[in-house]
């Protein structure tokens, strides 16, 4: 059955992380429509087991496909690591898109001997997820791992910028700032809030994330299928599970504009 190209994509993540996926996704797909969720009920994801991951990253994708999706982007790593292949089988043959493979993708590029420093949620990293994808793509780069979970909830806080904030991110970082890796992947999509802060700790490491190349995959499939969409600037809509004043208040940070009104929704 023809998949009709106005219908919005769908992407969700544990809280307001997945705003910064959805901002290049926009910048990259500037005519299609959005629907975001942010389970910020249940935040976060990164110290579930990865049963409860997978169940919450269900229930959060059926809220999503019952409103009507031409796709859906997994804007959470570790809802990618745990559960996109449950996800691909539950929706199939509509697509599903994770943060790993491209953020993994993105870091190979940029990766030389010195290897790939992995800063995610504790789940993320001991997950395997971004060492098995670095490995497959660059077999000889060496893949470090590093459980940062306070920067979650820091972000998640609207900390951002500050000396404090600056204090944990060299905790962070601790052992790898002065000859680390050449390569700093942002393995949580809430990290990117803090690039600017991180680049300026570590000036001889590239630091990326898996944003624009999921932006750059999600198109590249949508134009496959003969799915985009045409016409005027679309739009987004948001949901989030708890606090929606606060979300679309320290939202404004991921996303880079505004939030004008966001939907309860229980999942």
């Amino acid at each position: 059955m023809p998949v009709d190209a106005n219908l919005p994509i769908g992407v969700f993540d544990s809280g307001m992380g997945g705003l910064t996926v959805l901002a290049v996704l926009r910048r990259a797909l500037p005519a299609e429509n959005f629907l975001y969720l942010g389970d910020t009920a249940r935040l976060p994801y990164g110290t579930k087991t990865p049963a409860t991951v997978s169940r919450y990253a269900l229930q959060a994708a059926d809220q999503l496909v019952a409103r009507g999706v031409k796709a859906l982007v997994v804007a959470c790593n570790t809802a990618s690591a745990f559960a996109l292949n449950d996800l691909q089988r539950a929706y199939a043959p509509l697509p599903v898109f994770g943060v790993v493979e491209p953020g993994a993708m993105a870091a190979a590029r940029g990766a030389d001997a010195r290897g790939v420093l992995v800063v995610a949620t504790e789940s993320t990293i001991s997950s395997g997820a971004y060492q098995r994808a670095l490995t497959a793509l660059r077999p000889r780069v060496p893949v470090y791992g590093r459980a940062c979970p306070l920067w979650v909830t820091l972000a998640e806080q609207g900390e951002i910028g500050t000396a404090f904030v600056e204090a944990i991110l060299r905790q962070g970082l601790r052992g790898y700032q002065r000859a680390g890796p050449g390569v700093l992947l942002l393995g949580c999509t809430h990290f990117p809030v803090f690039k600017a802060q991180l680049q300026a700790l570590v000036p001889g490491m590239q630091v990326v994330d898996s944003a624009e190349t999921t932006a750059q995959v999600v198109a590249e499939a949508l134009a496959q299928r003969e799915t985009l969409a045409v016409g005027a600037q679309g739009g987004v809509s948001f949901m989030a599970t708890d606090g929606c004043e606060r979300f679309a208040r320290v939202g404004r940070h991921f996303l880079g504009g505004p939030i004008a009104s966001v939907e309860w929704v229980e999942l």
